[in-house]
């Protein structure tokens, strides 16, 4: 999970774990296993939305990013420049 101010928390799970996210906070899952992920994530609305950090940061002038971020020229052109199509089921 990401907050304003540069903050961050990581949670750690295991199979069968959960967790939970404050509606305004943004998050990111990593599988760091060896088998596959499944991924179930739950909202209270009747409207789904969806923002890729990489898609947001790809769309934004990179003049922006590097300086809002600290990073150089070099790590902004490792970072993935489409965005995974995520569809509720």
């Amino acid at each position: 999970m990401f907050f304003n101010g540069a903050q961050a928390r990581t949670a750690v799970f295991v199979a069968g774990g959960a967790g939970y996210t404050p509606r305004t906070l943004g998050r990111y899952v990593e599988n760091t296993g060896d088998t596959d992920l499944i991924f179930l994530e739950v909202f209270r609305s009747d409207r789904y939305q969806d923002l890729s950090l990489s898609h947001w940061i790809a769309h934004t002038p990179p003049e922006l990013v590097m300086a809002h971020l600290g990073i150089s020229q070099e790590m902004l052109a490792s970072i993935p420049k489409d965005k995974v199509n995520l569809a509720p089921v």
